[in-house]
């Protein structure tokens, strides 16, 4: 099953108050595996960046000022997310900037029942813990150490393993040995290759260490297999 896991950045909290979306950044994965595929993209949010969203995600406005407006790549976006279910963390706030910003183009908006919201999935997994994607990371044990501001992309990566987790993880290693093959990801598609198994090990006691148990059986008093 194809699935896009992404994260937006934002002017601030409310699309309808005038707040805009100034990145997007989405991953593509198949049947829990990363293919590669990405897409990525800053946009100009023609309004200035308050102080207070700058200092989360480290994008203002002379950074943005030359960037495209998110009309000019509205069309390449809808078609890397096709009709695919879209995962994001709190995914009303993603799904309310994303589809205000279709609506400013005259687009239409993508419909919430493809919605997958992984707050909602940690909030069933783990009732009363932290949920927030830096917590979820930490109790799944997801190297975060080069993340020291938000950005959508590499959210997206972050929550991409995450999300894998909170579905029960991969199970890495409990594959049944008939099966001599094993997915691997290209940058397009999915694809198979060669696994390789290690011979069997013998586990049988050779004729010196039954010798030397022998010898050593003998120097027990009392043993109780002798009474």
């Amino acid at each position: 099953m194809r699935e896009i896991i992404f994260d937006t950045e934002t002017t601030g909290l409310d699309p309808q108050s005038g707040d805009r979306m100034v990145e997007i950044g989405c991953i593509e994965m198949v049947n829990r595996v990363l293919t590669g595929r990405t897409f990525h993209a800053y946009f100009n949010p023609e309004r200035s960046m308050p102080s207070a969203a700058e200092a989360v995600h480290g994008l203002g406005d002379a950074f943005l000022a030359n960037k495209p407006l998110f009309a000019e790549r509205a069309e390449e976006l809808l078609e890397f997310l096709q009709d695919s279910p879209l995962v994001a963390h709190n995914a009303g706030f993603d799904f309310g900037f994303l589809n205000r910003e279709l609506e400013i183009c005259g687009l239409a908006e993508v419909s919430r029942d493809r919605m997958v919201d992984t707050v909602a999935l940690a909030r069933v997994r783990h009732p009363g813990a932290k949920l927030s994607l830096d917590a979820l990371c930490t109790r799944y044990g997801i190297d975060r150490s080069h993340r020291t501001r938000h950005g959508a992309l590499l959210d997206a990566e972050l929550l991409a393993q995450v999300y894998v987790e909170l579905l029960g993880g991969r199970q890495i290693g409990l594959e049944l040995a008939a099966d001599s093959e094993e997915s691997v990801s290209t940058n397009s598609r999915l694809v198979r290759k060669e696994r390789q198994f290690r011979p069997p090990r013998p586990h049988v006691a050779s004729e010196v260490e039954l010798s030397a148990h022998a010898e050593f059986i003998k120097t027990i008093d009392s043993p109780l297999w002798g009474t």
